[in-house]
């Protein structure tokens, strides 16, 4: 890999971790194919792209950075937390109203990496990683201590059975 690939691809320190995600934006065939050769392999240089979708090099640089910082994409080294010895959970959070200001407050947290509002039983569904359970513990009572927080229910991870990211892209436009 170049150098300028490696540039590209190191996150910047004074950006915010993946806030909040905004709806679809139209991609065009083209960045599905790089987006799903990045699915496959997230280390493959550019140029190795290029040369598979028969695109120049500067074709896909321009739309790595553009889907990048549009927040399409984001390629990163995916860990099993619990294989790294970090104990992790998922966490139902029901609100007494609209769930945007807890979602946004927890979305701030370290310990939380995947927030999404949801429709169902619970309003926000997070998931955590932490230290030790004692971690875990702390975390969840930071999250019953929010106001407009009704209650939470832990679904504490026991295994690991399966963790993709290779999914592609939807197919229309």
């Amino acid at each position: 890999m170049r150098s300028d690939d490696a540039k590209l691809r190191v996150a910047d320190e004074s950006a915010p971790r993946r806030g909040p995600v905004a709806p679809a934006r139209r991609v065009d065939d083209l960045d599905r194919r790089i987006i799903e050769a990045l699915q496959e392999n997230g280390r493959e240089s550019f140029r190795a792209i290029a040369t598979r979708l028969g695109v120049s090099e500067a074709t896909v640089r321009a739309r790595y950075a553009r889907l990048t910082s549009a927040g399409i994409l984001q390629v990163v080294g995916v860990t099993n937390p619990l294989g790294l010895g970090f104990d992790q959970a998922l966490v139902g959070v029901k609100t007494s109203g609209a769930p945007d200001r807890v979602a946004d407050e927890i979305s701030r947290w370290p310990e939380a990496d995947y927030v999404v509002v949801v429709a169902g039983q619970f309003d926000i569904v997070v998931e955590v990683v932490a230290a030790t359970r004692r971690d875990l513990l702390d975390i969840t009572n930071r999250m019953r201590a929010l106001e407009g927080v009704v209650s939470t229910e832990t679904f504490f991870y026991l295994e690991m059975w399966k963790q993709l990211y290779d999914w592609g892209t939807r197919g229309s436009s």
